[in-house]
Protein backbone atom coordinates (compact mmCIF):
# COMPACT_ATOMS: atom_id res chain seq x y z
CA UNK A 1 0.00 0.00 0.00
CA UNK A 2 1.47 3.33 -0.83
CA UNK A 3 1.55 5.80 1.94
CA UNK A 4 2.78 8.81 0.66
CA UNK A 5 2.10 11.11 -2.48
CA UNK A 6 4.77 8.54 -4.42
CA UNK A 7 3.66 7.73 -8.22
CA UNK A 8 1.05 9.71 -7.79
CA UNK A 9 1.22 13.20 -9.39
CA UNK A 10 4.86 12.31 -10.18
CA UNK A 11 5.84 14.43 -13.73
CA UNK A 12 2.77 17.37 -12.78
CA UNK A 13 4.61 21.07 -12.62
CA UNK A 14 3.90 21.57 -9.00
CA UNK A 15 1.59 24.12 -7.70
CA UNK A 16 1.96 27.34 -7.71
CA UNK A 17 0.84 31.27 -6.87
CA UNK A 18 -2.88 31.43 -9.65
CA UNK A 19 -2.13 33.90 -12.52
CA UNK A 20 -5.41 34.60 -14.41
CA UNK A 21 -6.17 32.54 -17.39
CA UNK A 22 -4.99 34.47 -20.79
CA UNK A 23 -8.04 34.47 -23.86
CA UNK A 24 -4.78 33.47 -25.72
CA UNK A 25 -4.87 30.36 -23.93
CA UNK A 26 -5.07 26.47 -25.04
CA UNK A 27 -6.01 24.18 -22.48
CA UNK A 28 -6.25 20.63 -23.06
CA UNK A 29 -8.21 18.58 -20.34
CA UNK A 30 -7.42 14.73 -19.92
CA UNK A 31 -10.01 13.20 -18.22
CA UNK A 32 -12.73 15.98 -19.09
CA UNK A 33 -16.09 13.75 -17.97
CA UNK A 34 -14.66 13.72 -14.59
CA UNK A 35 -16.74 16.61 -11.88
CA UNK A 36 -13.50 18.49 -11.68
CA UNK A 37 -12.08 18.30 -14.53
CA UNK A 38 -15.20 19.28 -16.37
CA UNK A 39 -15.28 22.47 -13.68
CA UNK A 40 -12.04 23.41 -14.81
CA UNK A 41 -12.77 23.21 -18.38
CA UNK A 42 -15.82 25.38 -17.80
CA UNK A 43 -14.26 27.90 -15.69
CA UNK A 44 -11.73 28.29 -18.39
CA UNK A 45 -13.90 28.46 -21.08
CA UNK A 46 -15.72 30.84 -19.37
CA UNK A 47 -12.36 33.24 -18.62
CA UNK A 48 -12.37 33.11 -23.04
CA UNK A 49 -8.95 30.41 -23.44
CA UNK A 50 -9.67 27.81 -26.60
CA UNK A 51 -10.72 24.27 -23.98
CA UNK A 52 -10.99 20.95 -25.70
CA UNK A 53 -10.56 17.69 -24.46
CA UNK A 54 -11.35 13.95 -23.91
CA UNK A 55 -12.23 11.20 -21.81
CA UNK A 56 -12.06 7.22 -23.05
CA UNK A 57 -15.36 6.83 -20.73
CA UNK A 58 -17.58 8.70 -22.86
CA UNK A 59 -20.27 11.67 -21.75
CA UNK A 60 -21.08 11.50 -18.20
CA UNK A 61 -23.61 14.05 -16.42
CA UNK A 62 -20.67 16.51 -16.21
CA UNK A 63 -19.88 16.78 -19.77
CA UNK A 64 -24.32 18.05 -20.30
CA UNK A 65 -22.79 21.69 -19.23
CA UNK A 66 -19.32 21.21 -21.55
CA UNK A 67 -21.80 20.54 -24.35
CA UNK A 68 -24.00 23.46 -24.11
CA UNK A 69 -20.73 25.87 -23.84
CA UNK A 70 -19.67 24.40 -27.08
CA UNK A 71 -16.34 23.02 -25.50
CA UNK A 72 -15.10 19.89 -28.23
CA UNK A 73 -14.65 16.70 -26.57
CA UNK A 74 -13.20 13.68 -27.70
CA UNK A 75 -13.89 10.27 -25.90
CA UNK A 76 -10.48 8.72 -26.70
CA UNK A 77 -6.96 9.58 -25.79
CA UNK A 78 -4.95 10.31 -28.45
CA UNK A 79 -1.54 11.83 -28.66
CA UNK A 80 -2.58 13.72 -32.23
CA UNK A 81 -4.74 15.85 -29.32
CA UNK A 82 -1.69 17.98 -29.23
CA UNK A 83 -0.92 18.71 -32.96
CA UNK A 84 -5.26 19.42 -34.22
CA UNK A 85 -5.31 22.93 -34.50
CA UNK A 86 -3.46 25.58 -32.06
CA UNK A 87 -1.31 23.55 -30.03
CA UNK A 88 -2.34 23.53 -26.23
CA UNK A 89 -0.14 25.89 -24.44
CA UNK A 90 -0.73 23.80 -21.35
CA UNK A 91 -2.46 20.23 -19.88
CA UNK A 92 -4.65 19.86 -17.58
CA UNK A 93 -5.33 16.75 -15.66
CA UNK A 94 -5.97 14.19 -12.94
CA UNK A 95 -3.67 13.48 -10.39
CA UNK A 96 -4.74 9.73 -10.59
CA UNK A 97 -4.23 9.34 -14.01
CA UNK A 98 -0.32 9.78 -13.28
CA UNK A 99 -0.59 6.73 -10.89
CA UNK A 100 -2.61 4.37 -12.93
CA UNK A 101 -0.54 5.52 -16.24
CA UNK A 102 2.30 7.11 -15.41
CA UNK A 103 3.40 6.67 -19.64
CA UNK A 104 0.10 7.96 -21.05
CA UNK A 105 0.72 8.38 -24.59
CA UNK A 106 -0.48 12.32 -24.41
CA UNK A 107 1.29 13.50 -20.92
CA UNK A 108 4.26 11.46 -22.75
CA UNK A 109 3.89 13.80 -26.20
CA UNK A 110 3.03 16.70 -24.21
CA UNK A 111 6.36 16.45 -22.17
CA UNK A 112 8.40 16.06 -25.14
CA UNK A 113 7.14 19.16 -27.16
CA UNK A 114 7.23 20.98 -24.14
CA UNK A 115 4.00 21.75 -22.97
CA UNK A 116 3.57 22.14 -19.01
CA UNK A 117 1.36 19.38 -17.84
CA UNK A 118 -0.50 20.67 -14.27
CA UNK A 119 -3.22 19.48 -12.33
CA UNK A 120 -6.86 20.95 -13.72
CA UNK A 121 -6.96 22.26 -9.31
CA UNK A 122 -4.69 24.73 -10.82
CA UNK A 123 -6.76 25.84 -13.56
CA UNK A 124 -9.62 26.59 -11.17
CA UNK A 125 -6.91 28.30 -8.83
CA UNK A 126 -6.00 30.29 -11.92
CA UNK A 127 -9.72 31.09 -12.35
CA UNK A 128 -9.86 32.48 -9.06
CA UNK A 129 -6.94 34.61 -9.45
CA UNK A 130 -7.53 38.62 -8.41
CA UNK A 131 -11.06 37.76 -6.64
CA UNK A 132 -11.41 36.06 -2.61
CA UNK A 133 -11.08 32.45 -2.72
CA UNK A 134 -13.05 30.76 -0.12
CA UNK A 135 -12.12 27.24 0.33
CA UNK A 136 -14.31 24.43 1.89
CA UNK A 137 -12.49 21.47 2.93
CA UNK A 138 -12.80 18.10 5.45
CA UNK A 139 -12.55 15.16 4.91
CA UNK A 140 -16.92 14.60 4.22
CA UNK A 141 -19.59 17.15 3.36
CA UNK A 142 -17.46 19.37 1.15
CA UNK A 143 -19.70 19.22 -1.80
CA UNK A 144 -22.69 20.08 0.41
CA UNK A 145 -21.43 22.60 2.02
CA UNK A 146 -19.84 24.14 -0.83
CA UNK A 147 -22.67 24.20 -2.82
CA UNK A 148 -24.53 25.34 -0.13
CA UNK A 149 -22.40 28.46 0.65
CA UNK A 150 -23.21 29.09 -3.10
CA UNK A 151 -26.80 28.88 -3.13
CA UNK A 152 -26.40 31.58 0.20
CA UNK A 153 -23.95 33.65 -1.75
CA UNK A 154 -26.54 33.58 -5.00
CA UNK A 155 -29.35 34.38 -2.92
CA UNK A 156 -27.75 37.26 -1.71
CA UNK A 157 -27.29 39.00 -5.65
CA UNK A 158 -23.38 38.26 -4.85
CA UNK A 159 -22.76 36.42 -8.21
CA UNK A 160 -19.80 34.55 -6.67
CA UNK A 161 -17.96 32.02 -9.26
CA UNK A 162 -17.67 28.57 -7.77
CA UNK A 163 -16.43 25.10 -8.30
CA UNK A 164 -18.09 22.51 -6.27
CA UNK A 165 -17.98 18.58 -6.94
CA UNK A 166 -21.56 17.63 -7.35
CA UNK A 167 -23.63 18.97 -9.73
CA UNK A 168 -25.21 22.82 -8.98
CA UNK A 169 -28.77 22.78 -10.03
CA UNK A 170 -30.08 25.02 -12.60
CA UNK A 171 -31.41 27.51 -10.65
CA UNK A 172 -27.83 28.67 -9.67
CA UNK A 173 -25.37 28.21 -12.42
CA UNK A 174 -27.91 29.69 -14.61
CA UNK A 175 -28.03 26.02 -17.92
CA UNK A 176 -27.93 22.92 -17.68
CA UNK A 177 -26.75 21.40 -13.98
CA UNK A 178 -23.17 21.96 -13.74
CA UNK A 179 -20.10 21.58 -10.95
CA UNK A 180 -18.99 24.91 -11.76
CA UNK A 181 -20.64 28.76 -11.59
CA UNK A 182 -19.28 31.48 -13.42
CA UNK A 183 -19.95 34.88 -11.92
CA UNK A 184 -18.84 38.54 -11.21
CA UNK A 185 -18.94 38.97 -7.84
CA UNK A 186 -15.86 38.73 -5.71
CA UNK A 187 -15.84 35.90 -4.01
CA UNK A 188 -15.05 32.50 -5.31
CA UNK A 189 -16.26 28.95 -3.59
CA UNK A 190 -13.89 25.77 -4.16
CA UNK A 191 -14.20 22.35 -3.01
CA UNK A 192 -10.73 21.43 -2.02
CA UNK A 193 -9.83 18.37 -1.82
CA UNK A 194 -7.17 17.00 0.67
CA UNK A 195 -6.29 14.10 -1.20
CA UNK A 196 -2.54 13.82 -2.45
CA UNK A 197 -2.26 17.54 -2.55
CA UNK A 198 -5.07 18.45 -4.56
CA UNK A 199 -5.85 21.70 -2.48
CA UNK A 200 -2.14 22.68 -2.88
CA UNK A 201 -2.87 25.13 -5.44
CA UNK A 202 -5.86 27.17 -3.44
CA UNK A 203 -4.60 29.73 -1.21
CA UNK A 204 -7.73 30.79 0.16
CA UNK A 205 -8.45 33.81 2.87
CA UNK A 206 -11.92 31.98 4.03
CA UNK A 207 -11.71 28.29 4.86
CA UNK A 208 -14.82 25.92 6.19
CA UNK A 209 -13.66 22.90 7.38
CA UNK A 210 -16.14 20.48 8.13
CA UNK A 211 -14.28 17.68 9.67
CA UNK A 212 -10.34 15.75 9.66
CA UNK A 213 -11.06 11.83 9.34
CA UNK A 214 -8.97 8.78 7.92
CA UNK A 215 -9.31 8.53 4.43
CA UNK A 216 -7.85 7.93 1.12
CA UNK A 217 -5.39 5.40 2.58
CA UNK A 218 -3.46 4.82 -0.60
CA UNK A 219 -1.76 8.27 0.70
CA UNK A 220 -2.16 8.58 4.29
CA UNK A 221 -1.25 5.92 6.68
CA UNK A 222 -3.42 7.60 9.13
CA UNK A 223 -5.43 10.63 10.78
CA UNK A 224 -2.29 11.67 11.98
CA UNK A 225 -1.04 12.23 8.74
CA UNK A 226 -4.06 13.87 7.15
CA UNK A 227 -3.91 16.37 9.92
CA UNK A 228 -0.44 17.35 9.00
CA UNK A 229 -1.84 17.96 5.60
CA UNK A 230 -4.43 20.68 6.50
CA UNK A 231 -2.04 22.08 8.88
CA UNK A 232 0.50 22.55 6.37
CA UNK A 233 -2.01 23.80 4.02
CA UNK A 234 -3.63 26.47 6.30
CA UNK A 235 -0.23 27.83 7.16
CA UNK A 236 1.00 27.85 3.43
CA UNK A 237 -2.27 30.13 2.42
CA UNK A 238 -1.73 32.07 5.30
CA UNK A 239 1.92 32.93 4.02
CA UNK A 240 0.35 33.81 0.99
CA UNK A 241 -2.50 36.18 1.75
CA UNK A 242 -1.71 36.93 5.09
CA UNK A 243 -4.76 36.28 6.99
CA UNK A 244 -7.10 33.21 7.26
CA UNK A 245 -10.37 33.06 8.90
CA UNK A 246 -11.32 29.08 9.92
CA UNK A 247 -14.37 27.81 10.34
CA UNK A 248 -14.29 24.91 11.89
CA UNK A 249 -16.14 22.22 13.44
CA UNK A 250 -15.18 21.57 17.38
CA UNK A 251 -17.02 18.63 17.57
CA UNK A 252 -14.88 17.09 15.47
CA UNK A 253 -11.83 14.94 16.94
CA UNK A 254 -9.52 15.47 13.93
CA UNK A 255 -10.33 19.50 13.74
CA UNK A 256 -9.53 19.34 17.37
CA UNK A 257 -5.99 17.73 16.51
CA UNK A 258 -5.33 20.17 14.03
CA UNK A 259 -6.60 23.31 16.21
CA UNK A 260 -4.14 21.86 18.62
CA UNK A 261 -1.52 22.08 16.20
CA UNK A 262 -2.18 24.85 14.44
CA UNK A 263 -1.65 27.88 16.84
CA UNK A 264 -1.02 30.40 14.20
CA UNK A 265 -1.87 34.01 14.83
CA UNK A 266 -2.42 34.89 11.13
CA UNK A 267 -5.22 32.09 11.01
CA UNK A 268 -8.58 33.78 13.06
CA UNK A 269 -11.01 30.86 14.29
CA UNK A 270 -14.77 30.77 14.11
CA UNK A 271 -15.35 27.77 15.55
CA UNK A 272 -19.25 26.03 15.24
CA UNK A 273 -20.75 22.83 16.99
CA UNK A 274 -23.39 20.60 16.77
CA UNK A 275 -24.91 19.55 19.99
CA UNK A 276 -24.40 16.94 21.71
CA UNK A 277 -20.85 17.37 21.58
CA UNK A 278 -17.55 17.79 24.03
CA UNK A 279 -17.20 21.21 25.36
CA UNK A 280 -15.20 23.40 23.23
CA UNK A 281 -11.74 24.04 23.96
CA UNK A 282 -11.49 27.61 22.23
CA UNK A 283 -11.20 30.90 23.03
CA UNK A 284 -14.16 32.86 22.59
CA UNK A 285 -17.91 32.34 21.54
CA UNK A 286 -18.84 29.08 19.30
CA UNK A 287 -22.20 28.82 17.20
CA UNK A 288 -24.01 26.09 18.48
CA UNK A 289 -26.63 24.51 16.75
CA UNK A 290 -29.19 21.85 18.29
CA UNK A 291 -31.45 19.50 16.05
CA UNK A 292 -35.15 20.75 17.71
CA UNK A 293 -37.08 18.20 15.64
CA UNK A 294 -36.26 16.03 12.97
CA UNK A 295 -39.22 14.37 10.62
CA UNK A 296 -39.70 13.69 6.47
CA UNK A 297 -39.91 17.38 6.06
CA UNK A 298 -36.54 17.83 7.57
CA UNK A 299 -35.02 19.44 10.23
CA UNK A 300 -35.51 22.14 12.69
CA UNK A 301 -31.97 23.70 13.82
CA UNK A 302 -31.93 26.14 17.17
CA UNK A 303 -29.17 28.47 16.59
CA UNK A 304 -26.87 29.98 19.40
CA UNK A 305 -23.54 32.19 19.38
CA UNK A 306 -22.39 31.88 22.61
CA UNK A 307 -24.89 33.47 25.02
CA UNK A 308 -26.75 35.13 21.75
CA UNK A 309 -29.87 33.23 20.81
CA UNK A 310 -29.92 33.61 16.59
CA UNK A 311 -33.01 31.62 16.63
CA UNK A 312 -34.07 28.49 14.55
CA UNK A 313 -34.29 27.86 11.11
CA UNK A 314 -36.33 24.85 9.17
CA UNK A 315 -33.60 23.10 7.06
CA UNK A 316 -35.53 21.30 4.04
CA UNK A 317 -32.36 18.30 4.15
CA UNK A 318 -32.22 15.00 6.68
CA UNK A 319 -29.71 14.14 8.70
CA UNK A 320 -27.49 15.35 11.72
CA UNK A 321 -24.36 15.85 9.18
CA UNK A 322 -26.70 17.86 6.93
CA UNK A 323 -27.60 20.08 10.51
CA UNK A 324 -23.42 20.24 10.84
CA UNK A 325 -22.96 21.39 7.10
CA UNK A 326 -25.52 23.67 7.77
CA UNK A 327 -23.94 24.98 10.64
CA UNK A 328 -20.71 24.99 8.58
CA UNK A 329 -22.21 27.58 6.11
CA UNK A 330 -23.58 29.90 9.06
CA UNK A 331 -20.23 30.53 10.81
CA UNK A 332 -18.67 30.77 7.12
CA UNK A 333 -21.08 33.05 5.05
CA UNK A 334 -20.68 36.41 8.09
CA UNK A 335 -17.22 36.43 6.90
CA UNK A 336 -18.37 36.96 3.83
CA UNK A 337 -20.35 40.34 4.69
CA UNK A 338 -23.41 38.61 4.09
CA UNK A 339 -26.04 40.22 6.96
CA UNK A 340 -27.47 36.99 9.21
CA UNK A 341 -30.92 37.61 8.55
CA UNK A 342 -30.49 37.00 5.04
CA UNK A 343 -27.96 33.71 5.43
CA UNK A 344 -30.22 32.09 7.31
CA UNK A 345 -33.52 32.76 5.16
CA UNK A 346 -31.15 31.29 2.38
CA UNK A 347 -30.12 28.02 4.50
CA UNK A 348 -33.93 27.19 5.01
CA UNK A 349 -34.28 27.06 0.43
CA UNK A 350 -30.96 25.04 -0.10
CA UNK A 351 -32.54 21.66 -1.40
CA UNK A 352 -29.19 19.98 -1.87
CA UNK A 353 -26.68 19.20 -4.77
CA UNK A 354 -26.38 16.35 -7.07
CA UNK A 355 -25.80 12.60 -5.50
CA UNK A 356 -26.33 13.82 -2.23
CA UNK A 357 -29.60 11.58 -1.11
CA UNK A 358 -30.42 12.71 -4.52
CA UNK A 359 -34.69 11.53 -4.85
CA UNK A 360 -33.93 9.18 -8.26
CA UNK A 361 -37.66 8.32 -8.32
CA UNK A 362 -40.76 6.66 -7.16
CA UNK A 363 -41.70 3.22 -8.96
CA UNK A 364 -43.79 0.57 -7.92
CA UNK A 365 -44.25 2.41 -4.51
CA UNK A 366 -40.54 1.93 -4.56
CA UNK A 367 -38.43 4.82 -3.43
CA UNK A 368 -35.14 4.84 -4.86
CA UNK A 369 -32.11 7.36 -3.56
CA UNK A 370 -28.32 8.05 -5.09
CA UNK A 371 -25.48 9.43 -3.12
CA UNK A 372 -22.27 9.61 -3.76
CA UNK A 373 -21.09 7.75 -0.34
CA UNK A 374 -17.76 5.76 0.19
CA UNK A 375 -16.97 5.78 3.90
CA UNK A 376 -17.76 5.02 6.16
CA UNK A 377 -18.63 7.79 7.81
CA UNK A 378 -20.71 8.75 4.93
CA UNK A 379 -22.86 5.35 5.18
CA UNK A 380 -24.26 5.28 8.42
CA UNK A 381 -25.41 9.39 8.69
CA UNK A 382 -27.07 8.57 4.98
CA UNK A 383 -28.54 5.43 6.42
CA UNK A 384 -29.61 7.78 9.14
CA UNK A 385 -31.07 10.31 6.92
CA UNK A 386 -33.09 8.29 4.47
CA UNK A 387 -34.88 6.59 7.75
CA UNK A 388 -35.77 10.28 8.51
CA UNK A 389 -37.02 11.03 5.63
CA UNK A 390 -38.96 7.39 5.05
CA UNK A 391 -39.76 5.84 8.30
CA UNK A 392 -41.77 3.33 7.39
CA UNK A 393 -39.95 1.37 4.76
CA UNK A 394 -37.84 -1.01 4.57
CA UNK A 395 -34.44 0.15 3.68
CA UNK A 396 -31.70 -1.48 1.11
CA UNK A 397 -28.24 -0.66 1.19
CA UNK A 398 -26.79 -0.34 -2.08
CA UNK A 399 -23.22 0.22 -2.31
CA UNK A 400 -20.18 0.26 -5.01
CA UNK A 401 -17.35 0.27 -2.63
CA UNK A 402 -15.02 2.83 -4.00
CA UNK A 403 -10.79 1.33 -4.62
CA UNK A 404 -9.66 -1.57 -3.39
CA UNK A 405 -7.53 0.28 -0.88
CA UNK A 406 -9.83 2.33 0.89
CA UNK A 407 -12.79 -0.99 0.70
CA UNK A 408 -9.82 -3.29 2.53
CA UNK A 409 -8.54 -1.08 4.96
CA UNK A 410 -11.81 0.04 6.38
CA UNK A 411 -13.54 -3.16 5.61
CA UNK A 412 -14.57 -3.82 9.11
CA UNK A 413 -16.46 0.06 9.45
CA UNK A 414 -17.51 -0.50 6.10
CA UNK A 415 -19.66 -3.47 7.61
CA UNK A 416 -20.50 -2.19 10.93
CA UNK A 417 -21.88 0.96 8.64
CA UNK A 418 -24.01 -1.43 6.01
CA UNK A 419 -25.24 -3.33 8.66
CA UNK A 420 -28.04 -0.90 10.02
CA UNK A 421 -30.00 -1.58 6.99
CA UNK A 422 -32.75 -3.99 6.87
CA UNK A 423 -31.33 -5.53 3.28
CA UNK A 424 -27.47 -5.07 1.99
CA UNK A 425 -26.27 -5.30 -1.85
CA UNK A 426 -22.58 -5.14 -2.52
CA UNK A 427 -21.15 -4.32 -6.00
CA UNK A 428 -18.29 -5.05 -7.66
CA UNK A 429 -15.55 -2.60 -6.49
CA UNK A 430 -14.57 0.41 -8.52
CA UNK A 431 -11.18 0.58 -9.11
CA UNK A 432 -10.63 4.10 -10.02
CA UNK A 433 -6.81 4.92 -9.56
CA UNK A 434 -6.57 1.94 -7.95
CA UNK A 435 -5.84 -1.14 -10.01
CA UNK A 436 -4.81 -3.85 -6.96
CA UNK A 437 -7.36 -6.33 -7.43
CA UNK A 438 -6.22 -8.64 -4.85
CA UNK A 439 -6.24 -6.65 -1.29
CA UNK A 440 -10.43 -7.51 -1.12
CA UNK A 441 -13.13 -7.84 -3.09
CA UNK A 442 -17.19 -7.49 -2.99
CA UNK A 443 -17.72 -11.02 -1.62
CA UNK A 444 -15.16 -10.40 1.24
CA UNK A 445 -16.98 -6.75 1.78
CA UNK A 446 -20.62 -8.93 1.96
CA UNK A 447 -18.92 -11.73 4.45
CA UNK A 448 -18.10 -8.88 6.54
CA UNK A 449 -21.62 -7.57 6.46
CA UNK A 450 -23.10 -11.20 7.03
CA UNK A 451 -20.98 -11.87 9.96
CA UNK A 452 -22.49 -9.03 12.13
CA UNK A 453 -25.94 -8.72 10.49
CA UNK A 454 -26.71 -12.75 10.08
CA UNK A 455 -30.63 -12.26 10.20
CA UNK A 456 -30.66 -10.23 7.34
CA UNK A 457 -30.06 -10.16 3.61
CA UNK A 458 -26.90 -9.55 2.25
CA UNK A 459 -25.83 -9.72 -1.64
CA UNK A 460 -23.35 -9.25 -4.08
CA UNK A 461 -24.80 -9.76 -7.27
CA UNK A 462 -21.85 -8.10 -9.16
CA UNK A 463 -21.59 -5.46 -11.82
CA UNK A 464 -23.12 -2.27 -11.66
CA UNK A 465 -26.04 -3.75 -14.10
CA UNK A 466 -26.43 -7.08 -12.68
CA UNK A 467 -27.06 -5.34 -9.36
CA UNK A 468 -29.59 -3.22 -11.16
CA UNK A 469 -31.02 -6.02 -12.70
CA UNK A 470 -30.83 -8.24 -9.10
CA UNK A 471 -32.66 -5.19 -7.36
CA UNK A 472 -35.57 -4.59 -10.07
CA UNK A 473 -36.52 -8.58 -9.48
CA UNK A 474 -36.11 -8.41 -5.29
CA UNK A 475 -37.58 -5.45 -4.21
CA UNK A 476 -41.00 -5.18 -2.76
CA UNK A 477 -43.43 -2.41 -2.97
CA UNK A 478 -42.44 -0.12 0.32
CA UNK A 479 -39.27 -0.85 0.23
CA UNK A 480 -36.83 2.28 -0.17
CA UNK A 481 -33.67 1.51 -1.95
CA UNK A 482 -30.16 3.69 -0.95
CA UNK A 483 -27.49 3.47 -3.60
CA UNK A 484 -24.03 4.45 -2.84
CA UNK A 485 -20.80 4.92 -4.06
CA UNK A 486 -18.31 7.10 -6.22
CA UNK A 487 -17.88 5.06 -9.26
CA UNK A 488 -20.67 4.48 -11.53
CA UNK A 489 -22.75 3.27 -9.16
CA UNK A 490 -25.48 6.10 -10.36
CA UNK A 491 -26.41 3.83 -13.28
CA UNK A 492 -27.71 1.43 -10.47
CA UNK A 493 -30.13 3.79 -9.29
CA UNK A 494 -31.07 4.92 -12.92
CA UNK A 495 -31.28 1.33 -14.03
CA UNK A 496 -33.66 0.40 -11.19
CA UNK A 497 -36.08 3.19 -11.95
CA UNK A 498 -36.03 2.42 -15.65
CA UNK A 499 -36.88 -1.44 -14.78
CA UNK A 500 -39.05 -0.50 -12.09
CA UNK A 501 -41.16 1.99 -13.96
CA UNK A 502 -41.47 -0.07 -17.18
Amino acid sequence: MTTGRGAIGQGLAPARQARPIEESEHIHVLGIAGAGASAAALLAAGAGAVVTGCDPGGPSPYTVALEAAGVPMAWAHDPRHLDTGPRPTRLAVTKALTAIDPDHAELVAARAAGIPVEPWQQVVADAAAGRVLVAVAGTHGKSTTAGWLVHVLVAAGSDPTAFVGALLPSSVVGGPPATARRGRGEHVVVEADEYAGNFDPYRPAHVVLTNVDWDHPDVFPDREAVVKAFEAWLRGAADVVGAVTLSVNVGDPGSIQLLDRLRDPRITIRPYLLEPGPPASVAGPVLTGAVVSADPTGTVLALRHGERELGTVHLATAGRHNAADALAVVSGAPGLALPLDSILESVATFGGVGRRLELKGIAGDVVVYDDYGHHPTAIRETLAAVRQRQPERRVWAVYEPLTYHRTAALLDSFADALSAADAIVIADIWPGRDPDLTVTSADALAAAVRARAPDRPVHAPGTVEATAAFLARSVEPGDVVLVMGGGRSYRISELLVEALAG
